[in-house]
């Protein structure tokens, strides 16, 4: 079976392996207080143009959502989200769990507009009963979004237009974040980012690392104690270097931008692919996710040789089906597909 169903199936960049067993004798001091997650932060820092950014390194997505979320917001505020927003769908209730509400706004393609925000925004603060309703005080978006799709430049700036008139944060969750860098239909660079986000991140697991994500913080504001909250909530890896290490191998040899580069390229071919056979699109993304509406028999035939994932019904009874290339994937695999839709 091959493996189409998600970009985190592999274990990692073989640079990465080879620089851990090159180093897996020496000895380091923990907790994130090495010198590869100090080369790695200013790497970082040089990388997106801004000498304070803070720098901290998770083990995982989902922790790096919570406690960013709780770092930012008090008891009395919540943070904004489209309703198909990993913080909404898929954390268990993780952003809740800390005592705050997610404000859903329905979204067109994944996304959420400047204007949305601002009209939940108006409401509150125009509302006539704000101490009955948690103020909005953070925008979370992700990049690309759940459904492969991007914000474009303009957009962004709008949206950073809005957080500043109502001092709302903005979160742009970068867990896929490489491959929306390398979709060829992208506009924002790393700059971009660190200047209109006061937090980001560059995610590895999915990105070519074992495991791991790179929150930057550019908001002075959020930097205080930040590391307690990490803490706190178990974030602090005791062995801190295995995560220094890897941004360093990353982005030091940029392995995080043309790997996953590489893998929209495959992406696009298999879009490609798709569209030729006649195959329709759920969503059009131009990143390494892909969204097709398969028939039952196409459905019943794919799944024999390859492993993708249901995304649930269409408007018609169609089966949405998810079809992801990573870093990892190989140009046989792609080809092997391509030439089974071929045969459909």
């Amino acid at each position: 079976m091959i493996r189409f169903n998600n970009d985190y199936n592999h274990g990692a960049h073989p640079e990465i392996l080879e620089a851990l067993g090159a180093i897996n004798g020496n000895s380091y001091g923990g907790y994130g207080e090495d010198e590869w997650c100090e080369k790695a932060a200013e790497l970082i820092r040089e990388k997106i143009h801004c000498a304070d950014a803070a720098v901290h390194f998770f083990p995982g997505a989902t922790q790096a959502n919570f406690i960013v979320t709780a770092a930012a917001l008090s008891p009395v505020q919540s943070v904004i989200a489209a309703d198909t927003g990993h913080i909404n769908c898929h954390e268990a209730a993780s952003i809740e769990n800390t005592g705050h509400k997610i404000l859903e706004l329905p979204n067109t393609d994944g996304k959420i507009s400047a204007e949305q925000i601002a009209a939940c925004a108006a409401a509150y603060y125009e509302g006539g009963e704000p101490e009955y309703l948690t103020e909005p005080k953070m925008v979370y978006l992700s990049f690309p979004t759940e459904q492969g799709t991007l914000y474009s430049l303009q957009e962004l700036t709008k949206i950073h237009e809005v957080c500043r008139k109502y001092d709302m944060y903005l979160f742009v969750d970068g867990a896929r974040l490489g491959y929306g860098l390398g979709s060829e239909k992208n506009d924002v660079s790393l700059e971009d980012l660190a200047a209109l986000t006061d937090v980001f991140y560059f995610g590895g697991t999915k990105c070519g690392a074992l495991f791991g994500e790179a929150v930057v913080l550019t908001a002075d504001s959020l930097k205080k104690r930040f590391k307690a909250y990490m803490k706190q909530n178990g974030a602090v890896l005791a062995k801190g270097w295995l995560l220094g290490l890897q941004f360093h191998c990353l982005l030091g040899h940029d392995l995080y931008f043309t790997a996953t580069r590489r893998a929209d390229e495959l992406a696009m071919k298999l879009r490609k692919a798709f569209a030729a056979q006649g195959i329709p699109f759920w969503v059009e993304s131009f990143t390494n996710q892909q969204f097709v509406i398969l028939t039952d028999a196409q459905k019943e035939t794919l799944e024999k040789r390859y492993i993708f994932e249901p995304m649930g019904k269409s408007a018609d009874g169609g089966n949405i089906a998810r079809f992801c290339t990573s870093w990892a994937t190989t140009e046989k695999e792609v080809q092997t597909l391509i030439d089974d839709l071929k045969a459909l």
